[in-house]
């Protein structure tokens, strides 16, 4: 019986001695033989966070109708918790050949490439680039390394099978790198190639088994729907530069994000984005997906809408281009006969429309466009745009500076009659000569000879000497005091970028190392000198005349809206604008200013009577000539219906050389207005159908053609001012 019990024990004890043995043999293999893979398969069981995107808000103009908009497209990417470790190179290797035989694009940010004799070589002008793979995050290499060397490097670093064919090996390196660039770990996903044809998503979708990792998701792409319309104004998107990302990556944005890089869309890239999801991901130990948690639902960015009229917008832009082309061509005719500068290098036009009641924006164009769906999503074409010595990037109406000429001289007047230094019936008289600076050689001229005139004449016919006196007496503080309210000089406050102008002065002046004197003045109060003033100002200054020196803030946005437009976030209500400045002159004044505007229109020999003088609706306005290197830039601002005014605008043609040409696009901004003209498939400026016939007769009747013909003759309103 006791030998019996021995055998048993030592039967027990053999037995648990072998468990503990299998045991310990094992936890060796997992802890010291086997611990980098044990480590690595762990992780991979663990549950991780994942990201989900969020749709971006949408940029709409007034009425709704899309500006920036969203298409549902398809998108490969890569997701660590479903990644098998060790076969990353494989799934890209398999997955570019797939999109290079498509012709698809996946994303590509190695700075090597494959020369013509079969060779690694650095890319052109991708210095920073090259800079920051040679870091020690990458292939961490010296300065001087060579492309083989870093090649080299990345083909070690990501263990690359070096039997491989070049090009293979080139891009499984490069797809690595971008996500290593990108921060690619278990919580934060890769985009390998961001928009795939249908077609792509189901070849890779039937060969998921072999692509472990890579998985198909749907997204929304910018797409826009009015091609070139506001291009400037709605902006553009683009990939986080370094400093942005090291500036938002504590906000989860991460490196191979996208964000808005100018104008609305970066403006309100805060309300654009959204917010990011996130899902828990909890996989099993050989790799496979147990289980997926949303833990937030991810939320679409907001909707922004614009204050724009895209039909008023569109007509803008394409009589711009038009007139623009027009007073070239006409410059260029009377050049080949006469010789001098006459508009042949007229390249750039912009023009801004105002609601008077709000400063609500309802046009912002200039006459060089882009396209922003081309732009986004075809290279070629975005290197045209970039390259384009016109600069069609560029928001000339709310960025470019320009001399407003006579534009300037109801300003003036303000500040004159205000401060008592001129009634509406003082008079001086224009001899053509301006001789009260002769004594030092300063003899500055007229356009014209006018003789005796008062105030209401001065700024119809736009008489210099009339405003040389004018200035003299009220001088250069008094003028800009005033000038300052109206907008001139100052930031308008819009939400976009926006220049600051310049009015010029004796601060001005000292900034430039120049020495402001006497005869400063006169040159500054007909709006020559240093001053310099965007459209957007321009027109500013237009509005707040006809609210009869009240100053509203000038805004592009109207409201923004949750992603459905149910719940208003935020509103600029038109009924209740905000108030940024008053200029102190008097309603009676402000009548005598206006009744001077409105004889620019209707007087014969009114500066813009040719043009505008027959126009059915009463308009008020004020035309600019002014001189420069090469043709002269002319310009325009009004309002109108004169008696109670709706809309504001400025019109500025850079060395445009004679009004007629911006004339005829402030009429066909009035056109749109007013009795909806537009712009058809063609890009032709039509009248709706029954006012066709109207319009018709008025063209006959000796009218300045509206759709820039260029037959007008350009004699006339350069005389006048």
């Amino acid at each position: 019986m006791k030998s019996k019990t021995s055998l048993r024990s030592f039967a027990l004890v053999g037995i648990i001695v072998g468990i503990l043995a299998i045991y310990t043999l094992r936890l060796v293999d997992w802890q010291i033989l086997n611990g980098a893979d044990t480590r690595q398969q762990a992780d991979s069981t663990s549950a991780s966070i994942v990201t989900m995107d969020a749709a971006r808000g949408e940029i709409v103009d007034a009425a709704g109708n899309p500006l920036a908009a969203n298409k549902t497209g398809y998108a490969i990417q890569f997701e660590r918790p479903y990644m098998t470790y060790g076969t990353e190179n494989e799934t890209i290797r398999l997955l570019t050949n797939l999109l290079n035989s498509r012709g698809e694009e996946w994303t590509d940010e190695l700075p090597i490439l494959i020369d013509s004799e079969g060779n690694y070589a650095f890319m052109p002008d991708s210095e920073s680039e090259v800079e920051r793979l040679k870091g020690k995050d990458f292939a961490a290499l010296n300065s001087y390394a060579t492309a083989d060397d870093c090649m080299n490097a990345l083909i070690e670093k990501y263990e690359i099978d070096a039997t491989l064919p070049k090009e293979e090996i080139r891009n499984i390196a490069s797809v690595r790198y971008g996500m290593t660039k990108a921060g690619f770990n278990s919580s934060t996903p890769y985009i390998f190639a961001p928009d795939v044809s249908g077609d792509t998503v189901g070849i890779v979708s039937e060969n998921t088994q072999l692509l472990p990792g890579a998985s198909i998701k749907i997204t929304t792409a910018r797409t826009y729907p009015g091609g070139d319309l506001a291009a400037q104004l709605i902006g553009t998107m683009g990939p986080l530069s370094q400093e942005q990302y090291d500036e938002r990556k504590d906000e989860g944005y991460a490196f191979n994000d996208r964000m808005g890089q100018s104008g609305i869309e970066y403006a309100f890239e805060d309300e654009l984005r959204g917010e990011a999801g996130e899902k828990q991901v909890e996989t099993t130990s050989r790799g496979g997906v147990a289980s997926e948690t949303v833990i937030k639902a991810p939320k679409s960015g907001n909707t922004v809408f614009l204050t724009l009229d895209s039909n008023l917008q569109r007509v803008a832009q394409v009589s711009l281009e038009q007139n623009v082309q027009a007073a070239r061509e006409n410059g260029e005719r009377l050049t080949s006969t006469k010789g001098g500068w006459n508009g042949q290098d007229c390249t750039i036009g912009a023009a801004v429309v105002l609601r008077v009641k709000d400063n609500a924006v309802l046009a912002a164009a200039g006459n060089e466009n882009y396209d922003l769906e081309k732009y986004t999503y075809d290279n070629d074409y975005k290197n045209q745009v970039l390259t384009n010595e016109n600069h069609p990037l560029v928001n000339q109406a709310f960025t470019g500076i320009f001399t407003p000429g006579s534009c300037f001289k109801p300003a003036v007047a303000c500040a004159a009659l205000q401060e008592g230094v001129i009634t509406n019936n003082t008079t001086f008289r224009c001899t053509h000569t301006y001789q009260r600076f002769a004594d030092v050689g300063f003899t500055p001229r007229c356009l014209g000879t006018h003789g005796t005139l008062s105030l209401r004449r001065a700024l119809a016919e736009s008489c210099n000497i009339f405003f040389f006196e004018t200035g003299y007496y009220t001088g250069i503080e008094t003028m800009n005091l005033y000038c300052r309210r109206f907008g001139l000089g100052e930031k308008t406050g819009v939400e976009l970028n926006e220049s600051e102008g310049i009015l010029a002065g004796p601060e001005e002046y000292a900034e430039r190392g120049k020495t402001w004197v006497g005869g400063d003045v006169v040159q500054a109060a007909i709006g020559q000198s240093d001053n310099q003033f965007t459209p957007l100002q321009l027109a500013t200054y237009a509005s707040t005349i006809a609210n009869n020196g009240v100053r509203y803030q000038t805004h592009l946005v109207s409201k923004i809206t949750d992603y459905a437009r149910k719940e208003v976030v935020m509103e600029n209500d038109p009924d209740n604008p905000t108030v940024v400045a008053e200029t102190g002159v008097s309603e009676q004044n402000f009548e005598y200013v206006k009744e001077g505007m409105r004889a620019v229109i209707t007087d014969s020999r009114g500066s813009a009577h040719r043009n505008l003088g027959n126009y059915p609706v009463p308009i008020a306005g004020k035309t600019g000539t002014a001189q420069g290197p090469g043709s002269d830039n002319v310009a325009f601002i009004g309002f109108a219906p004169y008696d109670d005014p709706e809309i504001a605008v400025a019109v500025i043609l850079q060395h445009g050389s004679t009004g007629t040409y911006c004339q005829n696009v402030v009429r066909d901004i009035l056109d749109a207005y007013f009795y909806g003209k537009t712009v058809d498939d063609e890009g032709n400026l039509v009248m709706p159908e029954e006012l066709a016939a109207s319009s018709a007769v008025s063209d006959e009747e000796g009218d300045a053609s509206s759709n820039a013909s260029g037959e007008t003759s350009s004699q006339g309103t350069a005389s006048a001012e």
